[in-house]
């Protein structure tokens, strides 16, 4: 797989873990009685500063910046699972889910650990400790279905 089919296929993998991991942020926040669109907000506080996490409504500088941050974060670490998968294809689909759950594992590392607070996900503003390991689940879900979509799409493209 070359570089534009292997950016093509990170495009769609990111965006359906993208979409994956933001349900599944606004049923935790709504599960823990908080606005379903303050994990979205929380994510512009790179922008914004923390009280971005504080924002409920819909608004382009907080939901739209917010979303479009988290969106290329899922297709940034899209990027890797789709050239490791290009350079040593999967066997299976359990092959594919463990490395998803590796870049993962990974990607949460990144933004907890490695990264300056201002450049995580924010998430913490609005929920527990235990919602975010939950969503880095999500995420590893996400990109391996992502993954196989793009495989699918691939396969009906030649």
């Amino acid at each position: 797989m070359n570089i534009v089919h292997t950016a093509r296929a990170a495009l769609a993998t990111g965006s359906v873990a993208s979409a994956i991991t933001t349900a599944a942020l606004a049923g935790l926040a709504k599960r823990r009685g908080r606005g379903v669109l303050q994990p979205t907000n929380s994510t512009s506080h790179w922008l914004h500063g923390e009280r971005a996490g504080h924002e409920e409504k819909a608004d382009l500088a907080h939901t739209g910046v917010g979303y479009a941050t988290h969106h290329a974060s899922s297709v940034f670490w899209a990027a890797p699972l789709e050239a490791w998968l290009a350079a040593r294809p999967a066997r299976n689909s359990a092959d594919i889910l463990g490395r998803a759950v590796a870049v993962a594992g990974l990607a949460a590392f990144v933004d907890y650990v490695v990264v300056p607070k201002r450049l995580t996900p924010g998430w913490e503003a609005v929920l527990p400790p235990r919602d975010i390991v939950a969503v880095y689940g999500v995420l590893a879900l996400g990109l391996a279905a992502g993954a196989l979509i793009a495989r699918r799409g691939q396969a009906q493209a030649r």
